[in-house]
Parts: structure tokens; sequence; C-alpha cells
């Protein structure tokens, strides 16, 4: 059983709430493992064809819970605490064959806004905030803020960020190019469930595989992308899916993707 989050499938869409919203879901070591393993039921689930990760309450996390870090045995660095918890959650993200929606209701700061950052599509409510608050306590961005943020809307930008601990609005961050879309919030989460259903009715391995492709282009040569898309496109080719899609296509009908 879960004590910090709530985890559920329902119609092919796993939902994972962070549930501590007395402290803005603030991250404590129980949160982040109990995400790891959620992500990790997630991803060997076969019903599961889409996951999506929001906060209860104001908030979508407000980072890590000082508190908690402060009480980590006298054994254990900082290092090894990223290492054990928030390094390895956002490579799973960022590495699981699904496609992941990160629905951000509320402020996303510190290594918060990371696990924002490292959805596929980052959905925000207009009472969405962005905070790399790292700076605020004279520590850099980590669980892979300077990895992701610069990508997603380039260094001068994410600099700026980083070195001011400056709080980025939903509106501009729509601009900056950081978030899919901005959606009220008294619609944000109908507007989540849509994308949601829209994504787990796709070809779930397509997704997957495009996935793979995307992020290894992202730190490879133009011809290692072209190879890497030959190798996967025999493997998408062979599925299911795909032949469901060429067949739907012949003869002019929507196609039923199944995932397979």
């Amino acid at each position: 059983m879960f004590e910090t989050i709530h985890y559920q499938v329902t119609s092919a869409i796993a939902t994972i709430v962070l549930n501590r919203p007395e402290k803005l879901n603030a991250l404590n070591e129980r949160m982040t493992h109990e995400m790891l393993e959620a992500f990790n039921q997630a991803a060997q689930d076969e019903r599961v064809r889409v996951i999506v990760l929001t906060g209860a309450g104001r908030g979508f996390s407000a980072g890590q819970d000082l508190e908690d870090l402060q009480h980590r045995s006298d054994d254990v660095s900082i290092g090894d605490h990223l290492r054990r918890g928030y390094n390895a959650l956002v490579l799973l993200m960022r590495t699981i064959e699904k496609p992941v929606i990160t629905a951000i209701n509320g402020v996303a700061a510190g290594a918060g806004m990371s696990i924002a950052l490292a959805g596929d599509f980052r959905l925000a409510s207009d009472r969405a905030s962005f905070i790399q608050a790292f700076i605020r306590i004279g520590l850099i961005p980590d669980s892979g803020s300077t990895w992701l943020l610069p990508r997603l809307i380039g260094p001068t930008r994410a600099l700026e960020l980083m070195t001011t601990g400056d709080r980025l609005s939903a509106a501009d961050a729509l601009a900056w190019g950081l978030v899919n879309r901005v959606i009220p919030a008294e619609e944000f989460e109908a507007t989540v469930a849509a994308w949601a259903r829209r994504l787990a009715e796709a070809p779930t391995r397509a997704l997957g595989l495009t996935k793979r492709a995307f992020n290894q282009a992202l730190t490879s040569t133009l011809a290692e992308a072209l190879e890497v898309e030959a190798v996967l496109q025999d493997v998408a080719g062979a599925t299911a899916d795909s032949r469901e899609g060429v067949q739907a296509f012949l003869e002019k009908r929507a196609p039923v993707f199944t995932g397979r």
C-alpha cells in the first residue's frame, strides 16, 4: 500500500497523485520511492497505455522536504540521496516506453519542477507556476533540470531561471515553450483526462519507440539518428497496431489500436 501517493489504473490510464497536500506535496524519501514503485508498476502492466502524474490540493510539488533531508543518515550524502531517488525516477520517466503526462496543477519548485519537466507532455493549470528554487538555499539545480530546462527553453532563459530563482508564471511557461498547454483551472481535470484518453487510444508501441528515437536523437549525430530510425521502424512495422493502421487506411475507416 502507498502512503504518500495515490495510484490507480482506469481505462488503460495509470494516474499517480502526489498526496501530501498539507506540505504542497513536498518530496520526502518515502514519496520518491513510492513514485518509483508506481512508475515501475505502470511500466510492467500491459493494461497501462499512458501515465498521468499530478498533485493533490493546491500544488504539484514544492520540491524536496528539507526537514526530511536533514534527517537523512550521516553516511548518505546529498549526491547519494539524488542517485537513489530523483535520478532514478527522472531516468525512468524519460525512458519508460509509454507516454507520461505531468499535469501541473499548482506550484512546481525545485525537484518538483524537475519532475514536472520530465514528462513527455506537460499540461499546466493557469494557477501553476515554476521555480528553480535551488539557488535560494545555496544549491545547484538537480534531478535533471540542468539537462532538461535548456533543451526546452534555451540556455539563456534556463540559466536566468537557475541563477535567480525567479518564479515563472504559467502564461510565460507557455510562451517560452516549457509546457504544451495552459488550461483554466476549472477545466484542468477534464482536459488532462481528454489528453490521456487520446494517448491511450493511440498505437502504444509506436509511441514508445518514437520516445526512444526522440531521446536518442537529442545527443546523436544525424547519421546515428537515421540508423536508429531505420532499426526502430522495423520494430514498429511488425506490430499488430501498424498492420491495423494500414488496413484501416485502405478500408477508409478509423483504426482501432490495441497497444500491441
